[in-house]
């Protein structure tokens, strides 16, 4: 991952990655998973997303780990609230009602510095990373969540070599090969979203699938 490639991006305004609602696979599926209220969730790579929002509706305390300064910026003026700033580590911590946003980079948090998390909601960080960093991810996610914990993860599938990522194409295979050694992986939905995705079809994709994954953490 290539930090100046991201602050580019939201430099530039070019986040066709974010949604203006919250993702339909989060709001039918994250309800069945019973987490119980006051749970700290990760949602690294978070960006502004209003996913957070429903997260926090839902009872959850939000932790949210981001690049960018605009980004956390934006957040926490969509949600209408001041944040207060600190410097923890090499991150800038962004607090403010039941959100937190950490900026800085994802692969430097340690469990001393943020603590432990007992649920993990992944719409767009696994999906933002070449095939080389994947398995640092799964790992990193491995060394932040607790024994027992629960992970609502999202991912799009498209035939390799019809576009260059980001996102890039993960596949139900690989999820499992990242997480099955430490934790059991269900697919819970697989949707053929192409013709509600113009701007992949204008790339050249020939199929595109949006599928969600519970990964339910070892005991």
């Amino acid at each position: 991952m290539n930090p100046d490639f991201w602050q580019e991006r939201w430099t530039r305004g070019e986040i066709g990655f974010h949604r203006s609602d919250v993702h339909p696979l989060l709001a039918g599926h994250w309800p069945t998973f019973a987490i119980p209220a006051g749970t700290r969730v990760l949602v690294p790579l978070c960006g502004k997303s209003v996913d957070m929002i429903f997260l926090a509706e839902q009872g959850q305390q939000v932790v949210g780990i981001e690049l960018s300064h605009l980004a956390a910026e934006a957040f926490f003026s969509q949600a209408k609230l001041e944040p207060a700033q600190e410097r923890r580590g090499g991150f800038d911590v962004w607090s403010g009602g039941p959100y937190q946003i950490w900026v800085g980079d994802f692969f430097e948090l340690t469990p001393k510095l943020i603590g432990t998390f007992d649920a993990v909601y992944d719409r767009a960080a696994l999906i933002a990373l070449p095939e080389t960093l994947r398995t640092r991810y799964a790992t990193q996610i491995g060394d932040l969540v607790t024994r027992g914990s629960e992970a609502l993860l999202i991912a799009l599938d498209y035939p390799l070599g019809e576009m260059n990522g980001p996102p890039f194409s993960v596949s139900s295979q690989e999820i499992h090969q990242l997480f099955g050694t430490h934790a059991n992986v269900q697919c819970l939905e697989r949707i053929d979203i192409l013709s509600e995705e113009p701007r992949f079809i204008q790339k050249g994709l020939s199929a595109l699938t949006e599928s969600a994954y519970r990964i339910s953490f070892h005991p």
